[in-house]
């Protein structure tokens, strides 16, 4: 089972991160961190690396769900999604797919809470 939701894009890479913002708002979802890690290796290991950032976006309802059903499940959120440049000029934004991370979990109650989320986080890769 591929781990992962994704679409490449023409967008520009901000254009992107822009987008892909808005759409996680729609499907009820906030950005509480992002991390870029183009410029994260640049100021720790002095490397060149694409631009590559990581969004950790959480839909408030269903982490609290989610939270219930298994008390370790913080290891887990927030949802990230990955905006990055790819070689060929395009821009692929990628999410977890929570079904099959949860899949390692092994609780049956965060079934339908992960198939809640992965609808939302597939209509938002559809979306772009």
């Amino acid at each position: 089972m591929k781990y992962y939701i994704e679409k490449t894009t023409d967008y520009s890479f901000d254009e992107a991160v822009e987008k892909v913002t808005e759409e996680l708002k729609k499907e009820g979802f906030g950005v509480l961190s992002e991390i870029n890690i183009h410029e994260k290796l640049k100021e720790k290991l002095d490397v060149d690396f694409r631009k590559y950032r990581i969004l950790g976006a959480c839909n408030p309802p269903s982490a609290y769900k989610a939270l219930q059903a298994e008390n370790k499940i913080g290891t887990m959120l927030p949802c990230n999604v990955i905006v990055q440049k790819l070689d060929n000029g395009k821009t692929e934004v990628a999410a977890v797919d929570p079904v099959a991370s949860m899949m390692a979990v092994g609780n049956a109650d965060l079934e339908s809470i992960a198939k809640e989320i992965s609808t939302k986080l597939q209509k938002v890769i559809d979306a772009l």
